[in-house]
């Protein structure tokens, strides 16, 4: 595996976990689609750090032209700025633990495989893309949009509470708290269009489900 790292000089626990994950690392001194790096990487991991906006807009430039898994390490506080953010595949927060970034990086290399999938009647959800296709149609969603949604697809039928979505699709007490939720909610029935927007179901006093 060749792990494309930008910037070229990675934190402690990120570079610890590429060795133990057995990947080359290639250090890239800027992020561009016509990057030769790119070329040869498997999977792109990008560092916030201090220039959060500009790793942003710049993830957002080559999102679609690289065509790589990426993975973005970010400090908790830089995690609501990854909501409108679109191609991001995983996400670490920092600090890093090694064994973590060994697992997500081996999961994207099982994905490559195609098994993974997520089917719903004419919905296709690809967790190493984050390609969401409607009857075979592209969809445009956000990375938490889709967070949500598949997280949602993966687990149908049941009933989860706002309280419950935060922790297991944002993964932290996110600021703004269960309205967060609602608003995601509203906008993901918006794309999914009139017609299948009641695959999610509203449970009064209790939360939404699925299905």
């Amino acid at each position: 595996m060749i792990a494309a790292v930008y910037p070229e000089t990675c934190s402690e626990g990120l570079d610890d976990g590429l060795t133990l994950a057995g990947a080359t690392k290639v250090g890239i001194g800027e992020l561009t689609p016509e990057e030769d790096a790119l070329g040869e990487a498997d999977v792109l991991v990008v560092e916030l750090g201090p220039q959060p906006m500009r790793r942003i807009r710049e993830i957002d430039r080559i999102g679609e032209t690289v065509g790589l898994p990426l993975i973005v390490v970010a400090s908790a506080a830089q995690m609501v700025l990854m909501e409108s953010a679109k191609g991001i595949t995983d996400f670490l927060i920092e600090p890093v633990d090694p064994v973590e970034v060994r697992l997500r990086l081996m999961r994207l290399v099982r994905s490559e495989s195609g098994e993974d999938i997520i089917h719903f009647k004419d919905l296709e959800l690809n967790p190493l893309t984050y390609q969401a296709l409607l009857s075979n149609n592209p969809m445009d969603l956000t990375f938490m949009e889709y967070e949500l949604l598949r997280f949602l697809a993966e687990n149908p039928v049941r009933v989860w509470s706002r309280e419950q979505l935060l922790s297991r699709v944002w993964g932290y007490d996110y600021y703004g708290g269960s309205r967060t939720v609602d608003v995601h909610i509203r906008r993901l029935r918006a794309k999914l269009g009139e017609e299948r927007s009641s695959w999610i179901t509203t449970v009064r006093s209790v939360g939404y489900r699925f299905g």
